[in-house]
């Protein structure tokens, strides 16, 4: 799958764009707008989930492009209530009648723990046997349940889709993911823009001429970390995208680490059953 040069994550045979557009929050005519245009910016790698509600916009964006759809990474999501086997399959058939596409990853939203895990894992490994999708994986699951996901599927869970950004420590998920020969998506990757006002990652985008949010993303896609930014402007889609001419040093890296926290994380839906690792 041609990806026009630019940078990739392999998680076994699948190929991943580092940088991708998300969807989330976006309403249907947003959406549609937007990715038709991030499309044409050079993006490769689109997001969204049946949740969003902007699906259809998400399918009318990549035809509105113009990019064939084999050049496109294309990533849904299945929701919590629809985790009941036979209900995912259906959900996982909408999805993709929705977008007019079979997606080429599909992922479990959140973690439940009713259906138990692994009888979930077996509906969404079904889902893929039926073609509903290329490839599986998770997002907003703790290393615990990413290896209790991972061990009871028998297909690949290609990556784990969590928020992350410089507030947030995910040292020990990242470990797990690599162990588990799978990969870490992030989204959130602006902390919601409160980035932009950060005086350490200001005097690092100062010193390469870019932007904090550019900074940011740079500090994600060279720790191999997919990102999935998201806004409803074109300037800033542009912006985004404008991080493949330059590189941060390792002590850079480092400022851009230390500014975690244990306060850091920003959005917090997950059971109470499950608890996130410490760091």
């Amino acid at each position: 799958m041609p990806f026009s040069d630019q940078p990739t994550v392999k998680s076994g045979d699948v190929e991943i764009p580092l940088l991708g557009f998300g969807t989330w929050q976006l309403e249907p005519e947003d959406a549609r707008r937007m990715v038709a245009e991030a499309l044409r910016i050079g993006y490769r790698h689109i997001d969204t989930a049946w949740i969003y509600k902007n699906e259809k916009a998400v399918g009318d964006g990549i035809r509105d492009s113009g990019v064939p759809r084999e050049d496109i990474f294309l990533t849904t999501k299945i929701w919590v209530a629809h985790f009941a086997d036979g209900d995912l399959q259906r959900q996982a058939a909408e999805s993709a009648e929705s977008l007019g596409f079979t997606p080429d990853l599909l992922l479990l939203h959140w973690p439940k723990t009713t259906p138990s895990i692994e009888d979930t894992i077996a509906s969404l490994n079904d889902a893929k046997d039926r073609g509903f999708t290329r490839s599986i994986g998770v997002s907003n699951y703790p290393s615990k349940e990413f290896r209790r996901a991972a061990e009871a599927s028998k297909a690949p869970l290609v990556t784990n889709q969590v928020e992350y950004h410089p507030y947030l420590s995910l040292h020990t998920l990242m470990a797990t993911a690599n162990e588990l020969g799978s990969t870490i998506t992030a989204w959130s990757p602006l902390a919601q823009g409160k980035i932009a006002d950060d005086p350490t990652i200001k005097e690092i985008a100062e010193a390469h001429g870019k932007t904090a949010g550019q900074v940011t993303l740079r500090w994600l896609v060279q720790q191999g970390v997919i990102a999935i930014p998201r806004t409803t402007k074109e300037t800033r889609a542009r912006e985004n995208f404008d991080i493949f001419d330059f590189e941060l040093t390792g002590e850079e890296m480092d400022r851009l680490h230390a500014l975690a926290t244990p306060e850091g994380r920003l959005g917090d839906w997950i059971d109470p059953e499950f608890q996130w690792d410490r760091d």
